[in-house]
């Protein structure tokens, strides 16, 4: 069973901040996740911002985070960040994009 994709706001603009290499891999994961969701890390309390019910998953030698939560009453995949882990700023995008 393949998964539907949704985005936050705000994940267009995170992947146009990559270069054109770092895109193209994260859209390769993309379509892993939508096949197996369950690819990606749980998280929880992250450096102290809530993110119980999503997951994570790693690009690029793990320089780029993929933050994302499932929806199984939906079939949906919702991608709620996608960037750089930099001091953890990836995680507080996240946080705040859930608020």
């Amino acid at each position: 069973m393949s998964y539907k994709l949704t985005f936050k706001e705000g994940v267009e603009k995170d992947l146009s901040k990559l270069s054109h290499a770092q895109e193209m891999l994260v859209l390769k994961q993309f379509v892993k996740l939508q096949n197996s969701p369950e690819l990606g890390q749980p998280l929880g309390n992250k450096a102290g911002y809530n993110l119980s019910g999503c997951r994570k998953m790693y690009v690029d030698k793990k320089k780029i985070r993929i933050v994302y939560r499932i929806i199984d009453d939906e079939i949906v995949i919702e991608v709620i960040v996608v960037g750089k882990r930099d001091d953890m700023k990836v995680y507080a995008e996240a946080s705040e994009r859930l608020a």
